[in-house]
């Protein structure tokens, strides 16, 4: 009989400290200062992002000064991925969120 008192002591008190421990009283954060004088956004080099509907597809369209740089495309089933235009001819490339831009020379250099 003493074990199972000493575990029910064991037990209350283990209980008993962790319904007496409060979650601390949470602040909220004061308000960011305002940016510096010189400093504002530039509101011309601020992407406008447009959101379209194509098929069962999201697109994503991301312009600065008119000019489209990258589109991302969430398909509905499926990961989603980027298409970049790195040079601005026009020209864009698939990347993924998962790419490292590691591109591994795949050449045959002799077959049997």
């Amino acid at each position: 009989m003493p074990r199972v008192s000493h575990f029910a002591t064991l037990l209350i008190a283990v209980t008993a400290s962790a319904w007496a421990q409060q979650p601390p009283k949470l602040e909220p954060l004061p308000e960011p200062p305002p940016p510096p004088p010189g400093m504002e956004l530039d509101q011309e080099q601020e992407p406008q992002v447009t959101i379209v509907k194509k098929g069962e597809d999201t697109v994503e369209e991301y312009r600065v000064n008119g000019q489209l740089y990258m589109i991302k495309v969430t398909p509905p089933n499926g990961p989603a991925y980027y298409l970049y235009d790195d040079v601005g001819q026009g020209d864009f490339t698939r990347r993924s969120a998962q790419d490292s831009g590691l591109r591994v020379p795949k050449w045959v250099i002799k077959r049997w």
